[in-house]
Order: structure tokens, then sequence, then C-alpha cells
């Protein structure tokens, strides 16, 4: 039992900006197997950013109290997926090579396609969420952990179905390198179950449908072109799945 509570604290400690015991450590070992509770921790981010919007629209208006979950979420990981998906659109904009797309990603500094990409997805992202706090309060706040959930679950299934493709001491997620076990793919989607019961209405499990989609272009697409994924290309995959999910539920309680 404390092995895995270490496990689990260490996929908090690497994923998250919540303080830990300080027994929690970064040891490659813990860390392949704590890919195992990644959607869980999109529950607690989930968790964390929709009680603040919750809270929040008693007081203030939809618009606010969106712009403070965000606040909440980006605090919470230390935009640690917004950074991904930010270094994944200037390597795979500025790159035309294996090789000049990883080493674009692996520069620190913002280039315009990274800039550009978080504007518009951040955009995106605050005009669904005011459009479905509008809808109603609870369902926003039932999406909101569905997304953070799912979305980090497109991830896992990445990293079960491709290889890693960084192979130097530089890479930002080296730990997280070796390929997943079945038994913990097949933990890290029973987290999904009880964001989907957060539903009254079945018929939202059709959301998988453009999760899938999308995961399947994202992985071939990284594929395509530097023959895997890396840290970054998680953090891009869960990002744009976060807003895709985001749309669908969007999409769906226009028409059920």
């Amino acid at each position: 039992m404390k092995k895995e509570l270490k496990v689990f604290f260490t996929a908090l400690l690497f994923y998250t900006r919540i303080p830990c015991p300080s027994w929690a450590d970064h040891s490659q070992e813990n860390l392949n197997k704590a890919t195992r509770y990644f959607p869980f921790i999109g529950w607690i981010v989930g968790t964390g950013a929709a009680v603040v919007f919750g809270l929040s629209s008693l007081i203030f208006p939809v618009s606010i109290s969106v712009v403070l979950a965000m606040i909440t979420g980006v605090l919470m990981t230390g935009a640690f997926h917004e950074d991904g998906f930010a270094d994944t659109c200037d390597g795979f904009g500025g790159g035309w090579t294996k090789e000049k797309i990883l080493d674009i990603m692996k520069d620190s500094r913002s280039g315009a396609y990274g800039v550009i990409g978080s504007i518009l997805l951040l955009l995106l992202k605050f005009s669904t969420l005011v459009e479905l706090g509008k809808s109603d309060i609870w369902f926003c706040i039932s999406t909101i952990i569905l997304a953070n959930t799912l979305s980090r679950f497109a991830a896992v299934f990445v990293t079960f179905t491709e290889k890693y493709v960084r192979e130097d001491e530089l890479s930002k997620a080296k730990p997280i390198a070796k390929k997943l076990s079945t038994s913990d793919f097949i933990i890290s989607s029973l987290w999904l179950i009880p964001a989907f019961l957060l539903f009254k209405n079945p018929m939202y499990l059709l959301v998988l449908i453009p999760v899938f989609l999308m995961t399947i272009y994202l992985k071939r697409y990284f594929k395509k072109w530097i023959g895997g994924y890396t840290g970054d290309c998680l953090g891009a995959t869960q990002q744009i799945n976060e807003v895709v999910i985001l749309l669908s539920c969007l999409a769906l309680w226009k028409f059920i």
C-alpha cells in the first residue's frame, strides 16, 4: 500500500504543483508506473477548476468564473501541458526534418507558432467554457472534470501505442520514456468511469468518438514526422483533446 501511495504521489509531484510528502521522488521506476494515475490527476485538477468555477459563478458572471477556473488549472499544473502544446506548435511549425523538429521543441524559448497557437487554443477554450456555463452550471462543472480526465487518458493512449523518440540526456521527459504496460493502461482507463457517471445521459459517451479520432490523427502525425512521441507531444495531445471534449459536450448539449 505504501509503495502504491509513493507511485501516486510521484505522479502528483511530477504532473502538478500540489505539495507532496517529502518521501515522494522522481525516480524513473516510479515515474514509469505513475502514468497509470495520469487520468486521476485530471480528476484532481478538473475538480479544483470546477469548484472554483462553481463557487465563483455564485458571485461573478460566467465569463469571469471561467477565467478564474482556467487560472486555477494553470496554477495546479504549472502550465505543464500548455508548455508542451506551445513547444509542439513551434517544433512542427518551424521544423522540416525530425532532427530540426526535436531541436526546436527542446528550446525553452517560445516562437511565433507557439505563441499564436497558445492564444488561439486558450481563446477557444475560454469561449467554449463560457457557452457551457451559460447553458447549465452543473453541466459545465461535469464537462470540466471529464475534459481534464479523458484528455489525459488520450495522452496515455499515445504512450501505450507509440514509442518515445528522445534518447538523449537533455530530454525534458526522459523518465517516462519506457513503454506503458498493459495493466497500467487498463488501470488508467478505469478513472474514466466516474467521470462519465457525472452525466445523467449515456449519450455523452459519444464524446469518445471525436477524442479517439483526434488522438489517432495526432499519433499518426507525430509518427510521420518524428517516428513517435515526446513529452511535448503528450502535452499537445492533452490540450487539443481537452478542447475537443469541451466542444463535443457543447454540441451534444445543443442536440440531446
